[in-house]
């Protein structure tokens, strides 16, 4: 159903200059699929799911040596020459080695990453090839409308950077009481229970108002994030910071969810899958 994302690199010992952006993945997984980008490698081999092991897959490769840099060797993308060819020809777009296109007439590697970000945030997607998920590495699905795909890696490129926590997001969370700001005990109270509003409590005082049951319950990969985060800062005093960003990432959920429907629509406007 399509060409293998990227040559998959091993991943031991990847130094830093190795990435502008890239993606965790699991080759295969037992729990909810997930894809986890990032700007820098981390060293944890099971960041995506608590019992697959992860592998990143870096968007571009770099000169690792002194030599190759003076020999004016230059960063190269991490695809293979046989996808590059066929995504081109597919689409009719001439490939660009390096960065993003602002015209629809050409196509950087950037554009496929935002475009293959969408796809895998299609819930459709996840659903239609669920049992082959469990088994391998994600594949992707080339497209040959040029309209669908430049939808989709729009849409790519705005979960990424929402993801990576790098645009501004509106707040949809409140912390209304004041208190020691202590993660004592995380529980959550469905909207109608005392409350109009979902809230997650942190203490026996004090929570977080305005997470609604999806936002609550949203996974990445084997993680409920929403909880994750609290559990993870058990007997910790939050800071100002730390209260911020959670309200952040709150709304980076549902904003997500949002944005995956909206994918979703793209995708079926065009005809749904097996993309043409």
């Amino acid at each position: 159903d399509g060409s293998l994302l990227v040559w998959v690199r091993a991943t031991s010992n990847i130094p830093y200059y190795i990435l502008k952006c890239g993606m965790w993945a699991t080759k295969q997984t037992r729990q909810a699929i997930a894809f986890f980008p990032s700007r820098i490698p981390f060293g944890q081999h099971k960041i995506v799911d608590p019992y697959d092991r992860s592998y990143i897959f870096p968007l571009y490769l770099y000169p690792e040596t002194q030599v190759e840099i003076d020999m004016g060797m230059v960063r190269q993308p991490n695809l293979t020459s046989a996808f590059i060819q066929d995504f081109s020809t597919r689409l009719n777009l001439k490939f660009v080695p390096d960065g993003k296109e602002d015209n629809e007439q050409t196509v950087g590697p950037e554009d496929i990453f935002n475009y293959l970000y969408a796809l895998f945030y299609s819930p459709i997607y996840r659903s239609r090839y669920a049992e082959f998920l469990k088994i391998d590495f994600p594949r992707l699905p080339i497209t040959s409308n040029p309209s669908l795909f430049w939808s989709l890696s729009n849409l790519g490129r705005y979960l990424l950077q929402l993801h990576l926590m790098e645009i501004s997001v509106p707040e949809i969370v409140f912390y209304p009481v004041a208190g020691n700001d202590k993660v004592e005990k995380v529980g959550y109270r469905e909207p109608g229970e005392q409350s109009e509003l979902g809230q997650v409590w942190i203490n026996k005082t004090q929570y977080f108002e305005g997470v609604s049951p999806p936002v609550w319950t949203f996974y990445i990969g084997g993680y409920q994030v929403c909880e994750k985060w609290l559990k993870d800062r058990k007997g910790r005093q939050l800071t100002y910071n730390d209260i911020d960003n959670y309200q952040k990432m709150i709304s980076a959920v549902a904003i997500t969810l949002s944005v995956m429907d909206e994918i979703d629509y793209e995708i079926s406007e065009s005809g749904g899958y097996p993309l043409k």
